[in-house]
């Protein structure tokens, strides 16, 4: 049996999506063997004090796993910080590692192809990631995976030696900002990637994943996802969502509920055109747009 990577998970104030994202981890078939990471952020003002311990109360009571360890902050990290600052620190002890956060539920499976996929590729420099998280995507055989140059942040995978090389501070970006034909291919596993990376930079955005992504782009390095989806995020109408929280959200997709454990690990990495233009399409200039107007029409 291969060795299991522990799961981070990092939780702030969402009780509820909390519970669900437990629960839902815990009903995997890995759950039990697998040693659970938590980082619960503390408060940003004396009003979240009390919805911060009873999450905590919460964890106390988690059960199901191999172990439970939890790591409680009585200042606010953010999200951001949080991830950077952790994650890192988990790596002094693990080689490997996976990442959940509060909102997001995961398929009986979703242990096992990432342990699998982890154990795949862990040689294979020029894999950055495994993600849990697909769009739909039709025309693919269940145990099938794909390559994208797009890290997801909805359950993921890393490894030590690839996370100590990023670059957080983004030493290139003053190169990058006034070279077109850079951003173009930047954008070409989304039209929003440029954007949240100048957000980031100007100081409008706090996105670790943006980053990650720009180091990705940087050295050219892929993404492992799975054919059908192994997560899904519940946080988008969630008022305390880490995330963009909206009415309607056009990146739901159908969550895995084969039980498969047996997968169709490719070595040979590369781009497939349909594929990415079936990936990259909730990211499009024109669908981004019209889930807006939907959106401000349905909150009048």
């Amino acid at each position: 049996m291969i060795n299991l990577a522990p799961v981070i998970l990092f939780t702030y104030l969402k009780i509820d999506p909390l519970r669900k994202t437990v629960q839902s981890l815990s009903d995997n078939f890995l759950a039990t063997d697998t040693n659970l990471i938590i980082f619960s952020d503390g408060p940003k003002n004396i009003n979240e004090v009390d919805r911060i311990n009873e999450i905590r109360t919460y964890l106390k009571s988690i059960e199901g796993f191999n172990s439970v360890i939890i790591h409680e902050f009585s200042y606010n990290l953010g999200l951001s910080n949080s991830i950077i600052q952790n994650v890192t620190e988990v790596f002094k002890s693990y080689p490997s590692a996976i990442i959940l956060e509060d909102d997001i539920i995961t398929s009986k499976n979703f242990l096992s192809f990432m342990n699998q996929a982890l154990n795949f590729y862990q040689n294979d420099s020029k894999i950055l990631s495994i993600s849990g998280y697909s769009p739909s995507i039709k025309g693919l055989e269940t145990n099938e995976v794909y390559f994208t140059q797009r890290s997801s942040s909805w359950g993921w995978a890393c490894w030590a030696d690839r996370w100590s090389s990023i670059d957080w501070g983004c030493s290139q970006y003053e190169d990058f900002k006034y070279n077109r034909k850079l951003k173009k291919q930047f954008n070409r596993m989304g039209s929003d990637m440029s954007y949240m990376l100048k957000k980031q930079m100007q100081g409008y955005l706090d996105s670790w994943a943006i980053r990650f992504c720009f180091h990705q782009f940087n050295n050219n390095l892929f993404s492992v996802v799975p054919a059908i989806s192994k997560t899904s995020n519940i946080g988008f109408n969630d008022i305390n969502a880490t995330n963009t929280i909206n009415q309607f959200n056009r990146f739901k997709t159908i969550l895995d509920n084969s039980n498969n454990e047996i997968y169709n690990f490719k070595s040979n990495i590369t781009l497939e055109y349909k594929i990415i233009k079936k990936f990259r399409r909730n990211n499009s200039l024109f669908v981004r747009f019209i889930f807006k107007i939907i959106s401000f029409l349905f909150e009048s």
